[in-house]
Parts: C-alpha cells; sequence; structure tokens
C-alpha cells in the first residue's frame, strides 16, 4: 500500500497516539463471551472489556456520565420524542424504553454513533413478556405446562422477532413470586412457587439471552421485580411488603438467584417498600446480597418513576435527596425520572455522592453495552424486519406451546373430547370470538387482528358438516342480559354448548388488583342460563389469574382452563376441546374456593392447631372448608396414570449426602398422554418450623396405553436444607418425608434421615 510521506508535529502525533489508543472502543473485533470458551479466554476477554471502560470513563465528562444513568420513555407507537436526538448528540442519554422498529432505532443510533462525542451506543428496551409480534401465552399459562424448555423457546423467539426490530433489551423476565390473586400481575410470573419459578426463570434467560447476547436474534433480559413485588399488602399493586428476611431468602430470592446464576445482565428494582426501605434504595437488596452475595457484576434500572416515588413512600425529603438515596444503595439507571441527571452534579459537589459511585454506576451501564455487543454491531439490518416477524413457523410454535399450557379442571363422565362430527355446536359468551383478550397484558407490538379466537379455532377444527352458531350473550362487564335468550336458544338448538367466560385483557396485569375474583359483569348468570337448558355446557376460562368458579366446577360436566393464550389461542384451544391435544398442564398457584381464603398456598406451615374437622378449635373457617377448589400442581388428562412403588436408594445419608428417588408411572388409560411426576419433601423438624411440603423436582413424561416408565430423582443438600436463625443456610439432621405424585395433594411418600 502506498502512504505518503508526512511530517508530524509532535502534537499531532500525540493526537494520533489519542485516536489509535481508544479506536477499540469502536472499531474492536466483535467480543464473544460464550460460556463454554476456556476460562483464560473468558478471562482475558472480560479484562479487554474493563480496560476499554476504563478508557472510555476517562474521557467523559460528568455531564455525559450522568447521561448514561438515563432512560427516558418513547412515544407510545414506537418513535422517539422530539427532545431524544438533541440529548443523545449531547451525550445526555444513554437508554430509551419503547423506542423500536429497524427505522426508529437506527435513526437515533446513527445521531448516537455520528453526531455525539464520544459515540456510545443507545441501549433500547421494551417490555417483551411473552412475545414481540407473535404473542404465546400469558407467563403464568406457560408455567402450567411445567416446561421449562417450552418458555425457553418462546422467549427465543421473542428475542428475535425483538432484535430485528431494534430492541436489543426485554425488560423481562418477570419473577415475582406470587401468592395472591387479588394482585393482577400474578399473570407475568410462574406462580406461587420457588422451585417451579426458579426453573422458569433461568428458561426464560437462557431463550432471550443465549449463550451469548451479542449474537444476533439474542437480547439482552432483565430480572424483575426486585424483589417481593408480588407480596404486596392486600393484592394491590404498588404496596407495602413487609416480611421476615427468612421468608425472603426462603420464597421470593430463589428465582432472581437462578435468573443471576443463568447469566442475567441486568434487574429491575421493584416499586414497594420492603420492610420500611423502598426497594429501588435498599442497600441490603441492591448492594449486600445482590452484588455482595451473588456478585451480579451487570446493572441495576430502577422500574418507572420509582426512583421520584421515593418523596411518596416518605424515605425521601425532596428530588435531590431521592437521587442520593438510590445512587448510594447501588441503584444505576433511573427509568423515567430525570433526578441523577438533574441533581447529581450538585450532590457530588457538596459530597453527598462520590465520584467513585457515580463511576461503578456508569462503569456496569457500559459493561453491559459492550457484552451486548452494541460498540461494535450499534445497528439493526431493516431489511429483515418485516420477514422475521409472524412467521409460519413462529405461529406454530405458538400453537403448540398454548397446547400444552392449558389444565383440563373437570371432565366428568368423558364429557371432553368432543366429536368433531356433531350436528350442532352452540359457541357462547363474550370472551368466545374476542380478539384482544386471548392476547393478555403486557402484549409487545402483537396486533388482535392477527389473534385466532376460540371460534375461528372451532370452526376451522370441525367437520364441514357441522353447523356452528355464536351468541355473545354478555360483556364481561357491566349488567345487561340481553343476550341471555339467544344464548340459551342456540344452546337448546344444538348437541353441546361451548361457553367462554373470564377476563378480559384490561382486567390483568399492571395496576389491576381486584378485591373479588368472581366472575364480573353477568358471566355467571350466562353460564346457568345456558346450563339450564338442559344441554351438556363445556366451560372454557379465558383469564390471567385464580378465579373462584366454584358453582362452575359443582355443576358443568367438563371445566377447561386455557388461560390467555396468545396469537394462536383459539386453534389451541379447539386442539384441546376435540382431542387432537390431550391436556397436560397442571396449576402453577392455588385456586381458592372464595377470596377470603387469600393468601392461600400449598407449602404454608403447619401451626400448632392444623385443621381437623370434627374440631372447632383448629385452624379452619366456618363458612368454608379450608382447602382449596384446586390445589397447586392439579391437572387432569383425557388418559389416567398411575404413580406407585416408591423407592430410595438409601434410609440414612450425610448433610452432604445424595439421595436416589424413583417411582414407577404407568398410563392405564386408553391414550397416550403426559403426566407430570412431581417430588416434595418436607422436614419433619427443624430449628425453624417448615413448610408441609416443598416442591424439590418435577418431570414431564409421556407414555403410550399400557405403557410403564420409571422416572427417577435427585435429591441433595441443595434441596434439603434452608436459611436458619442465624440467616446460615444448613442441612439439619432429622427426619425427613419424600413425597411423589401427580399433584401437591395426590402423593405417596417415604421417609428418611439425615445423618
Amino acid at each position: 500500500m502506498f502512504m505518503p510521506q508526512c511530517h508530524l508535529t509532535r502534537a499531532t502525533a500525540l493526537f494520533i497516539i489519542i485516536i489509535i489508543a481508544c479506536a477499540p472502543l469502536t472499531a474492536a473485533p466483535q467480543q464473544k463471551r460464550a460460556r463454554n470458551a476456556p476460562p483464560q479466554a473468558r478471562t482475558n476477554r472480560r479484562a479487554n472489556t474493563e480496560s476499554r471502560i476504563n478508557a472510555l470513563l476517562a474521557r467523559m465528562t460528568l455531564a455525559e456520565k450522568l447521561g448514561q444513568l438515563q432512560q427516558l420513555d418513547g412515544e407510545g407507537n414506537g418513535t422517539f420524542r422530539p427532545e431524544h436526538p438533541d440529548l443523545i448528540r449531547k451525550g445526555l442519554l444513554g437508554s430509551t424504553l419503547n423506542v423500536r422498529g429497524a427505522k426508529n432505532t437506527n435513526q437515533l443510533q446513527h445521531v448516537a454513533m455520528d453526531e455525539s462525542r464520544l459515540k456510545i451506543p443507545v441501549l433500547f428496551g421494551f417490555d417483551v413478556i411473552h412475545g414481540y409480534r407473535t404473542i404465546f401465552p400469558i407467563p403464568l399459562a406457560e408455567a402450567s405446562s411445567w416446561d421449562p424448555a417450552l418458555a425457553e423457546r418462546s422467549a427465543g423467539i421473542a428475542a428475535s422477532e425483538a432484535y430485528n426490530s431494534g430492541v436489543r433489551w426485554t425488560l423481562a423476565p418477570m419473577v415475582d413470586i406470587a401468592r395472591d390473586p387479588r394482585w393482577g400481575r400474578i399473570t407475568e410470573g410462574a406462580g406461587e412457587d420457588p422451585y417451579l419459578g426458579a426453573a422458569f426463570a433461568r428458561a426464560r434467560v437462557r431463550g432471550f439471552q443465549g449463550a451469548d447476547y451479542s449474537v444476533a436474534n439474542k437480547v439482552l433480559a432483565c430480572a424483575k421485580h426486585w424483589v417481593a413485588y408480588g407480596a404486596t399488602e392486600g393484592g394491590r399493586d404498588y404496596n407495602t411488603t413487609d416480611m421476615s428476611e427468612n421468608t425472603l431468602r426462603e420464597i421470593y430470592f430463589p428465582p432472581f438467584k437462578a435468573a443471576v446464576d443463568a447469566g442475567v445482565g441486568t434487574v429491575m428494582s421493584a416499586f414497594n417498600d420492603l420492610n420500611g426501605v423502598p426497594a429501588s434504595a435498599n442497600p441490603f437488596t441492591l448492594t449486600k446480597v445482590l452484588r455482595g452475595e451473588w456478585k451480579f457484576d451487570g446493572f441495576v434500572v430502577s422500574d418507572y418513576t420509582s426512583v421520584k416515588e421515593l418523596i411518596n413512600h416518605g424515605l425521601a425529603a425532596d428530588d435531590p435527596d431521592a437521587a442520593r438515596l438510590a445512587l448510594n444503595a447501588g441503584l444505576d439507571m433511573e427509568m423515567v425520572s430525570r433526578l441523577f441527571n438533574q441533581h447529581g452534579a450538585q450532590l457530588l459537589k457538596d459530597g453527598k455522592i462520590s465520584q467513585a459511585t457515580i463511576d461503578e454506576a456508569v462503569r456496569r451501564i457500559l459493561r453491559i453495552k459492550f457484552r451486548l455487543g452494541l460498540f461494535e454491531h450499534p445497528y439493526t439490518d431493516d431489511t429483515r424486519e418485516s420477514s422475521s416477524l409472524l412467521t409460519s413457523e413462529n405461529r406454530a410454535a405458538a400453537r403448540t406451546i398454548a397446547d400444552r399450557s392449558m389444565v383440563l379442571l373437570k371432565n366428568e363422565r368423558e364429557a371432553l373430547p368432543l366429536n368433531k362430527v356433531l350436528h350442532s355446536i352452540a359457541v357462547i359468551g363474550p370472551l368466545a370470538d374476542d380478539h384482544r383478550s386471548p392476547l393478555g397484558w403486557w402484549s409487545g407490538d402483537g396486533k388482535a387482528e392477527d389473534t385466532v379466537t376460540p371460534l375461528m379455532g372451532i370452526r376451522a377444527k370441525v367437520s364441514p358438516s357441522t353447523k356452528v352458531s355464536y351468541a355473545k350473550g354478555c360483556d364481561t362487564q357491566g349488567d345487561s342480559t340481553e343476550g341471555f335468550a339467544e344464548a340459551a336458544a342456540l344452546a337448546r338448538d344444538s348437541d353441546v354448548a361451548i361457553v367462554f367466560v373470564g377476563e378480559s385483557a384490561e382486567m390483568v396485569g399492571e395496576a389491576a388488583s381486584k378485591s373479588s375474583l368472581d366472575l364480573t359483569g353477568p358471566q355467571l348468570d350466562l353460564v346457568k342460563a345456558v346450563h339450564a337448558t338442559g344441554k351438556p355446557t363445556i366451560v372454557v376460562l379465558i383469564n390471567g389469574r385464580p378465579l373462584t368458579v366454584g358453582w362452575i366446577v359443582e355443576n358443568a360436566p367438563a371445566v377447561l382452563e386455557a388461560w390467555m393464550g396468545g396469537t394462536e389461542a383459539g386453534n389451541a384451544i379447539a386442539d384441546v376441546l376435540f382431542g387432537d391435544v390431550n391436556p397436560s398442564g397442571k396449576l402453577p398457584v392455588t385456586f381458592p374456593r372464595t377470596v377470603g381464603q387469600v393468601p392461600i398456598y400449598y407449602n404454608h406451615m403447619n401451626t400448632g392447631r392444623p385443621p381437623e374437622a370434627n374440631n372447632r378449635y383448629t385452624s379452619k373457617y366456618l363458612d368454608v372448608p379450608w382447602t382449596p377448589l384446586f390445589p397447586f400442581g392439579y391437572g387432569l388428562s383425557y388418559t389416567q396414570f398411575k404413580i406407585t412403588n416408591l423407592q430410595l436408594s438409601a434410609q440414612l445419608i450425610s448433610a452432604t449426602g445424595r439421595l436416589t428417588v424413583s417411582v414407577q408411572v404407568e398410563n392405564v388409560g386408553k391414550r397416550s398422554g403426559d403426566e407430570v411426576v412431581q417430588l416434595y419433601i418436607r422436614d419433619v423438624a427443624a430449628s425453624m418450623t417448615r413448610p408441609v411440603k416443598e416442591l424439590k423436582g418435577f418431570q414431564r413424561v409421556t407414555l403410550q396405553p399400557g405403557e410403564k416408565k420409571r422416572v427417577e430423582f435427585l435429591l441433595t443438600a441443595g434441596q434439603l436444607g434452608f436459611w436458619n436463625r442465624e440467616m446460615r443456610f444448613t442441612v439439619e439432621p432429622g427426619e425427613f418425608k419424600v413425597m411423589v405424585g401427580a399433584s401437591s395433594e395426590d402423593l405417596i411418600e417415604a421417609t428418611f434421615k439425615v445423618e
């Protein structure tokens, strides 16, 4: 290559040296961080990343550092706000929320990479909770599959669609444990159990991020809401949480720990007050546990304006005080409110925050941007966006996952599956042809017009000779019963009536707490009117939380929990109703008989006076059984399974030993099907009271009619221990019960001892 001669002054030479030294910040080869890379290679990559961060920090002004700590919201349609380009140009904005679409993100990214001084890329975030354009079943429904691999698959597809639309960061998964169905956001998580919740947390992080989230079609994940947001008092969103550290560590921490162990890059702090210290300014959770104990080295983002809300909580006196408390506690990025940006400089000048605190927050954010590959690959290939969304393959996956997420709650006299060549079917209910509600809350960029409704799915499934009639009957809210007569007439003229009731989309999710879990509006009366015709009445629930449906369960011959099943909900419901798919879902959360039982969950303590039917002075109610309507882990099939011959590899193990537990599972019915075999333990007597049972393993098994299979579980110290009075994890000697079965109530048991 020809290079012209040139004469350099000392200043010019120094300038060139600086450019060469800093060039790797924007032009270095893409850094991979696959988890199977050799340890030395990983160490070298980490060291290289940290050196690049140090070089960049040395060049940043205080305003630019505070800019990296700022996330601002875009417009509702995915476009950015008019102020965003100028803020990015000046280095005053590090991330956006809800800006999406390759055209929009590329336009803003070009400002960062072409017009800003330091060329630090923008991080584009969006709530991709259960799908981006192809919408999958709500997370609570996916957890009903008891198949974390399905959640990993749906998260992977969602990541690909989001990536090709310019989104690099999903504010998911939500891994809050929820024991109170009055809380609307129970729909976003995996239910009430920490073991099941941890399994789905790991799976969703793997699905979103893969082994290396800098590669194409993967996005950065965010475990939220740290922590105990699902335990707010009264099930009221944003409310206070007060609980022991033991309960935090036993119940609410495990899914977050699983997400961190799976490599999650970011964590979101919660809205709630936790034991008197709001989660967005809580040094115990943000620093001591997350960074100190768990060695998390990603960054923490606040929830929407939760920094400014420290004033309403009564922790902060004013805006500067709120910024001080959050930053010093370990929060890194502020979502939407601008207190770090507005008051950081003065707080530093006054000595209320340190330069080291600011630099560490910036370092964590830059570290993730480097790991994400944003410096090397800041743009999205806009030619791939439209072709990657809502593909036939993605829709097929959504249908399969919805198939496996439904729970058969009742099937008296084999009312299901239905015959496809019935003469006539009445499809009834406010949710039978609702295009929006199957998408649920936080439905990404999903579109109602793409949804297959139950009515559409049934019509596509049955024989052309079958007459399918439809009547809405009523709305999910209000009190009008004008449509009852039409619905009852259709039912009388049909072989069978299928009634779709539950919750519409706006009744679930954030800010959707409810004081009643009954069906809203005149829906229950509609079911009664159809049932009164004497025709077989199948009830399908479309909902985002457990509901109190005692009358329906007592009177309808079959009840199917279909949840909010996403884009392909209608086809999946038809698959199950007509027997092309054998339902195999199990409840990840307890269904109460009445809201007065709430909170009700399977892994409770025994009390000193456990319930006895004939003893008044025991722990129960006068007006309702103490038992749930449906227990955790419950779900029927179109076939029957028998679980027998529980065997243990030993009767005595050491505190660090292992125990193999096995059972025989047999399909004693006439159809092939899946059974979810569940393993629970109970520490009979310990230095602290222990739950009556705790889930410690589960396996999904597929069996043909008459087929038998031996299923094995391995119990280790990590599954037998607990956090003692000194907050140390320990395995204590003594007797343990081990229970295996088809639900938390249908179990066989044996005992062993730890020496």
